[in-house]
Order: structure tokens, then sequence, then C-alpha cells
């Protein structure tokens, strides 16, 4: 089944940071940005353990609940289990990500991409999210900017593992679709290779816009598209920095990244565009992608994600980030 097929929009809510990414989100201003997504018409939700080791699912569940289980989609991942064990969450191994949920629930999550694991991570993340069901299964994070040099072994445990699991619990209609959740193309490229299991989709974070495309623009998209592969669009404004924030990669901003979003912003600003619909527009505009999550921990996010999508944007901005060399020439690019 190809997500095209039931998902409810094109603008979907990434709920990461209600795990209290970066920082202490209280819990009446989680709740608030959930509604105000709902309220804006917002039906897909994605979500994950390792968002403040189960804090972005029971915060989503608990305003999830009040609605009718049919009347949106809900999706999230499995490669870490939470624990009722207690942890320092700053003293985490996350490879590259390293404090990303300091602020997030101290339980301890520790990395599993077995058959059993799975199975055990989609309990208790209907547990924590007060569901029946999921419709889609991300297997989170097997890429190297967790695992660095180990990645494909954990990889290869995925592939016999989660991937097997989901692909039975897909083939039983227990879930709609499954797929991988990654931070880098290599892992999808190898997928797409395989002769079995087959995934229905990839969720691509941060490898997919208008600051950083060329790797994904190559390879993994084409082929994406032409074996049916849906690729939902992760991090549309590259953790932050294209929407008027400092971080890029989930860390600070290197000096280069910053002087290319402000050349970026100047071209947007001649044509008086708005950076946020620039970014979560050009996402959206290649074939294989079905659907962008941005993020948001405030309500008055949620108004300018919908506002972004709708925004006009005209083709000479375009033309002038071509001409400028500030997004790839075999790029697709929205049309007015």
């Amino acid at each position: 089944m190809t997500l095209a097929s039931f998902l409810p929009g094109a603008l979907g809510f990434g709920t990461a940071p209600l795990g209290n990414m970066f920082r202490a989100i209280p819990d009446e201003e989680a709740a608030a940005t959930v509604e105000a997504a709902w309220d804006r018409g917002i039906r897909y939700f994605d979500t994950a353990p390792f968002y403040g080791a189960g804090l972005s699912e029971i915060r989503l569940g608990e305003v999830l609940a009040q609605h009718p289980r049919d009347a949106f989609v809900l999706s999230t991942k499995v490669g870490r289990l939470v624990l009722d064990e207690i942890e320092d969450p700053a003293a985490r191994d996350l490879g590259e990500k390293g404090g990303l949920f300091e602020h997030g629930r101290p339980n301890r999550m520790v990395n599993d991409y077995s058959a059993d694991a799975t199975l055990r991570s989609v309990e208790d993340s209907l547990k924590r999210l007060r569901t029946d069901r999921l419709d889609i299964v991300w297997v989170h994070d097997v890429a190297q900017d967790f695992y660095g040099d180990e990645w494909l072994a954990a990889y290869e445990t995925a592939r016999t593992g989660a991937f097997r699991v989901l692909q039975r619990l897909r083939e039983e209609g227990v879930i709609k679709a499954w797929g991988l959740g990654v931070n880098r193309v290599e892992p999808l490229e190898l997928t797409l290779d395989l002769d079995e299991p087959k995934p229905d989709a990839f969720l691509l974070a941060g490898r997919y816009t208008l600051l950083d495309h060329d790797r994904a623009l190559q390879r993994l998209l084409p082929a994406a598209a032409a074996q049916g592969v849906d690729i939902v669009v992760g991090g549309p404004y590259s953790s932050g920095i294209l929407a008027g924030g400092t971080h890029f990669e989930y860390q600070k901003a290197p000096a280069a990244v910053v002087d290319r979003v402000e050349r970026i912003k100047a071209v947007a600003a001649r044509h008086g565009v708005g950076i946020k619909a620039a970014a979560l527009q050009f996402s959206l505009a290649h074939p294989a992608t079905v659907a962008a999550i941005p993020g948001a921990t405030k309500p008055s996010r949620i108004a300018e994600d919908v506002a972004a999508l709708g925004e006009t944007v005209p083709g000479a901005f375009w033309d002038d980030l071509r001409a400028e060399g500030l997004v790839a020439r075999n790029a697709p690019v929205p049309t007015a």
C-alpha cells in the first residue's frame, strides 16, 4: 500500500520536540501544540520511543486519545526499547546527536533491532500512545550518525529482525506500511537493493531540504520513485536553521551553513518569499515525496507551517536560486 493512498494531506506533524528536544517544554505547551495541529487540520502525526525516552509518545497519546482513531494517521518507530531503569539522559551515547534529549525522561534506553524487541517496542508504544493500532512503523536510525563504523552491523540485525517482523505485520493487516526512518541516504539506498523484505516508504530527515539535497537527488529519490517507495521528509527546515533557528543537524549551525542560509534568505527577501514557504514547498516538489513533517513546540509554529504550505512562491525565485548555485539544477521545484 502506498502512503499517498491513505495519508491525509502533505503536511504532518513531527513530534520529536515534544520529547523535550533542546529544552524542557511544559506539559501544557506540548498539549496545546498538538491541539493546534489538530485544529489546523493536520491529521498525520509521527513520533518515536527515542524522543525523550517515551515522553513524546505519552504527550501525543494524551491529546489524540480525545479524537476518533479513524480520523488520523499515526506512525512511530522501533529499534530502541524504553526500560523502567533510570539513567542520566545527558550521559547517553547518541553518536553525533549527543545531549539531544537530555531534558527527556530518565528511563534507560537500549538499542535493539531484533524480532523480539521489535514486537515488544510496538506493544510498548501502543500503551504510551493510548491506542489500539499503528498505521506506519519506521525502523529508527540504523545509520552512520548513531553507529559510526558499526552501522552496517546494526543494519544487518534490523534486516533479519525488524524488517521481517514489520513486513509480516503489514501482510497480516496489523499495520498499513513500514520502512526506515533515518538521517542518512545510504541505508535507504541499501534497502532499495534488497530482494526482500520490501518497504513501503522511507522517512528521510534532513537530507532532502532546500539546504541539503544533492546526495538524495543522485540516486535515492529517482530509485524510490521508480520502485513506488514513498518518501516522507523529516526536518524540512534542517533542524530549524531554515525557520529562524540556530540548529543544523541537531547541533549549533557552523559558519558555512549560516552563510548559505543568509544567501537563500537574501534571494527570498528580493522576491517577498517566506523562507519557511520556500523550504517546505521545495521538499514536497519531488515526485517521490508525499509529505513533510516539520516539528514544533509552540502552537504559533503550526499556524506558520500551514500558511507556508499555501503561500505562493514565484518561479523567478527558484530561477534565482539556481543561478546562484543555491539549489541543484536537476531538483524539481514547485510551480506557482
